[in-house]
């Protein structure tokens, strides 16, 4: 279409309007912002003019002048620029061709006030967007007075960034995008498009210019149109079709984001309108885009690389602390949560915040802190801009500047040292705030769900149970309906957790146990107010929650006994092993409170189990290793035996009518541990072995301290293994000297005399694990007594004779052929089967007892310590080593994983690898190293099959 050229005249006279409306339009907007700076001068009594460099605008210095008279009543608003504007333009008494629009007007002395009040700042940053979006109105007015031909398209500019946010700083860039399509030509019919886009190009250009191009008044705004589909490489304008397919098939997600801020501002509202309603929908999928998450947090990391190091530490914007973290953060949660929830898509930083903080995605606390920070942030930013009208982002570094900074933000008294305090206080908070929402793994969880996933609908939920391994999907739905409906805060947090949670417990091994143990524990804990707000705020506890509950019944109990237990799967050093020394410490309290020794012991127990739940949880995490976790659960056990042994002494002082004083106990009491306690090597469901001593007092009667040694040992067992409450904890005293035929307790000297003169080579044998756990107060030098009296027993000078090893290896062959349990596989039996912990632990042994009296790192109670020392010191080769210590292990974790799987710590099944599949299914994922249930099977058969070579090699010495 061709458009006949105007004649010159009525072109020179056209150029004249628009040097004038230009003119206007920026002399009425700096009128505008001296307005505010003015009252706010006038209302806080500070001189702020002297803050503006000479030279600046006489639009501002103007505007101090008539700040008295502005406060007594209204300046001019947004509106009034636009009405002005064009009619000065236009004539005084011409139609209007801006279009109005419907928008709250911010007058300017509202925002005057609102400069010195920080928790009220955003309105001025409103107003500024509401000033920006006039000045845009005005000058695309001029700009169509400087094109006839601008009918012929319909152009709609709409706010980006700050702009669109209504969060415009003084001095800001104005981000726009341009939109267009075409109008009608002078024959009255639709242009066509390109030349419907050449058309609108020149609007947009020229709208620049009126803002920010050479003129009498200086440049009112950058308008920046970078944000536009391909950046500046990309056409300045595009139709809304064109917006679309770009956004469809090649925005990044960074843009996305941007785009949440998107909002119409000048020129064709229905346009504007047609917009944003077109591009909503591909903001609120975009999340499901793979990765979306991820690159958005990779965005933020980039942002923060960016920041020359000079300027880290100073970076109100971008840096580590600054406003950045507060906006990225927001503006995640909007993108994973707002496709379901429309309440919380605000372009304002501070409404979203306020809108997530209400639907339960962000905690109230932790909302608000954020804001208070932002704000902060925000008012500092808005200070240091307005002195000399810099566009910056930096803190000042000069002593003077600092000063002027902290008066203008009210921080007078504090002066410069106390703003640079508050500024690096906020900044640490912030950025504390920002790791703690921004890298949840919720997020991406959430972000890979499908809308149907997400909203929990029942039909839809019903099929992703089935499909993902639940074997109930209708009890499933029951369970989910229970825990999310009503509109009570908890069951909105329920509904935010639950579709990520689900998805969790079928990556465990029992999906439906999982959901139903989960909602007990929320029925439980439900109503405190820190058991949801931790599932959705921690790191890895939800996870962490999930994988326990669908793998281990064992720990669901636990838990479900114990809640605040929970919050350990937020810490990882809430699952470290407490140690003996703390636990001492702990049972040394529950003792020094207690009266009643009944209920002492139990308490005992109640800290043990409690810890057995911690061990179990960071074993079946991966935190500990098997012969860690045996080790902390054998400490649990030596505080529960150490301090029972103070209940029963205190129980058989009052039983035989003596004094509550230890010192009138006459004897000294002392608890050996042996067996699998003594090599620190418990399981979940293992007794304590152990052997009693005692030495009577000097001066006692004999009879008496026996008396009170029995009592005492009588008592323990029966106060630790009572049933009750708390998980007994049998005490097994049958590896004494004799067995079960000989006296439960002896004194010191009647050991001696007994390995002395009686011992058989399997006593030797026992003694190897035997470790002092326990003494009557005092009485320490007792157990290095035990030892000394032990160690010639168990490391035979010369090593052990060739009688006592053919007897040893006998012993070991009777107990294969005895003591299995009837019907059970021997190659599945994971103690006494071939290949088995027994096996791995008598080779070991019988090492002990032959070389040990030489080899001084074999003088352990530990079976993978002695059995590295005896691969040290050449007794056994590398790989057969290698083959016994991996036997050994898988072994241990099978045992204890068939205890916290089933939650059976005792019966003929709790040592055996199940055939059931079910069962190995979800012990192989609850080891989470061995594939599937048929190859955890054939790993071990094929591990033990190995380590029995070795044993029959090395044990039985068959070749």
């Amino acid at each position: 279409m061709t458009v006949p050229r105007r004649p010159a005249a009525s072109r020179d006279a056209s150029r004249d309007a628009s040097r004038v409306a230009r003119v206007v339009v920026r002399r009425l907007a700096w009128l505008m912002l001296g307005a505010a700076i003015g009252l706010a001068t006038a209302l806080l009594g500070v001189s702020l003019v002297r803050s503006v460099a000479p030279g600046a605008p006489v639009g501002v210095v103007a505007g101090v002048t008539v700040a008295a008279a502005a406060a007594l009543g209204l300046v001019p608003g947004a509106r009034e620029l636009e009405v002005t504007a064009a009619r000065t333009m236009l004539g005084t008494d011409a139609e209007l061709v801006v279009p109005r629009r419907p928008r709250a007007t911010h007058r300017v002395r509202t925002a005057g006030w609102v400069l010195g009040h920080q928790a009220a700042g955003p309105a001025v940053a409103a107003a500024l967007a509401d000033l920006a979006s006039a000045a845009l109105e005005a000058a695309l007015a001029v700009a169509r007075a400087q094109h006839p031909d601008h009918a012929q398209v319909r152009l709609a500019v709409i706010g980006m960034g700050k702009t669109g946010g209504c969060e415009l700083n003084y001095v800001s860039d104005v981000d726009v995008v341009y939109v267009a399509e075409p109008g009608v030509g002078p024959d009255g019919q639709p242009v066509d498009e390109p030349h419907a886009m050449a058309v609108g190009a020149r609007l947009a250009s020229a709208l620049q210019k009126v803002c920010a191009g050479a003129s009498a008044e200086p440049a009112l705004w950058q308008v920046d149109a970078a944000l536009r589909p391909e950046g500046k490489q990309g056409p300045l304008v595009r139709s809304l079709s064109s917006h679309l397919a770009y956004y469809d098939r090649w925005a990044e997600t960074w843009e996305f984001q941007a785009l949440l801020k998107a909002r119409p501002v000048a020129g064709d509202p229905e346009l504007g309108r047609a917009y944003r309603e077109a591009v909503d929908p591909l903001v609120w999928k975009a999340v499901s885009r793979e990765n979306f998450v991820e690159d958005a947090q990779a965005m933020r990391r980039r942002v923060e690389e960016h920041v020359p190091p000079a300027e880290a530490d100073r970076q109100i914007k971008l840096g580590r602390g600054g406003l950045r973290d507060v906006e990225f953060t927001v503006q995640l949660l909007q993108l994973v949560h707002g496709r379901m929830d429309p309440g919380i898509r605000s372009p304002n930083t501070l409404r979203a915040l306020a809108a997530l903080a209400s639907a339960g995605f962000v905690g109230r606390d932790h909302a608000g802190r954020m804001a208070v920070c932002y704000r902060f942030l925000r008012a500092l930013e808005h200070r240091v801009q307005l002195y000399r009208l810099r566009r910056t982002h930096l803190l000042p570094t000069g002593e003077e500047d600092l000063r002027r900074l902290a008066r203008s933000l009210g921080l007078r008294a504090e002066g410069a040292e106390g703003l640079t305090e508050r500024w690096r206080a906020t900044r640490r908070e912030v950025r504390s705030l920002h790791e703690e929402v921004f890298y949840r793994p919720l997020l991406p969880a959430t972000a890979q769900l499908s809308e149907d996933e997400v909203s929990l609908a029942p039909e839809a939920a019903r099929h992703r149970f089935a499909a993902i391994g639940y074997r109930d999907p209708d009890g499933a739905m029951r369970h989910v309906t229970a825990l999310t409906e009503g509109t009570s805060r908890r069951a909105a947090l329920q509904r935010q957790l639950l579709p990520v949670l689900l998805g969790w417990f079928a990556e465990g091994a029992d999906p439906d146990a999982g959901l139903l143990a989960f909602r007990r524990l929320s029925e439980e804990l439900g109503s405190t107010h820190w058991y949801l707000k931790l599932l959705r705020d921690s790191g890895s506890a939800a996870q962490n929650l999930a994988q326990v509950l669908a793998s281990s019944r064992y720990l669901a109990d636990a838990l479900a006994r114990s809640p605040e237990s929970v919050q350990w799967l937020a810490d990882p050093a809430g699952l470290e092993p407490r140690g003996a020394e703390r636990l001492d410490a702990e049972a040394d309290a529950i003792l020094t409170r207690a009266d009643d020794p009944a209920a002492a012991a139990v308490l005992l127990r109640a800290l043990r189990r409690r810890e057995l739940a911690r061990t179990g949880a960071a074993e079946l995490l991966r935190r500990l290793d098997p012969v860690g976790a045996a080790a902390a659960v054998s400490d649990a056990a030596d505080v529960v035996l150490h301090g029972g042994l103070r209940v029963a002494e205190h129980v058989a002082r009052a039983e035989l009518g003596l004094p509550q004083d230890p010192a009138a106990s006459p004897t000294r009491m002392l608890v050996v541990a042996m067996g699998r306690l003594g090599g620190r090597e418990m399981g979940y469901g293992s007794d304590a072995d152990v052997m009693f001593a005692h030495e009577p007092v000097a001066g006692a009667d004999g009879q008496l301290a026996h008396r009170f040694a029995l009592t005492v040992a009588t008592r323990l067992r029966e106060l630790l293994g009572a049933v009750g409450p708390e998980p007994s904890l049998p005490v097994d005293a049958d590896l004494r000297p004799e067995g079960r035929q000989g006296p439960l307790v002896r004194t010191l000297a009647s050991y001696a005399e007994y390995y002395e003169r009686w011992s058989s080579v399997w006593e030797a044998q026992a003694l190897l694990r035997a470790r002092p756990v326990a003494t009557s107060p005092g009485a320490d030098a007792l157990g290095e007594r035990f030892t000394a009296l032990a160690d010639p027993r168990r490391y035979p000078a010369g090593g052990l004779p060739a009688g006592d090893v053919r007897e040893v290896r006998r012993i070991k062959a009777r107990v294969e052929a005895e003591r299995l349990p009837r019907g059970v596989e021997p190659a599945r039996h994971l103690k006494l089967g071939p290949g088995g912990v027994s096996d791995v632990e008598w080779t070991v042994q019988l090492l002990q007892l032959q070389h040990a009296h030489a080899v001084p790192g074999l003088r352990t109670t530990g079976t993978v310590a002695a059995l590295d020392a005896a691969e040290a010191a050449g007794l056994v080769a590398p790989l057969d080593a290698l083959h016994l210590r991996e036997a050994w292990v898988l072994a241990s974790r099978l045992r204890s994983a068939v205890v916290l799987w089933s939650g059976r710590t005792t019966g003929a099944q709790a040592d055996v690898l199940p055939h059931d599949r079910q069962a190995l299914a979800g012990i192989a994922r609850l080891l989470g190293d061995v594939g599937g249930g048929a190859d955890l099977e054939e790993t071990y058969l094929r591990t033990a099959r190995r380590a029995r070579a070795v044993v029959d090699r090395v044990f039985y010495d068959a070749g």
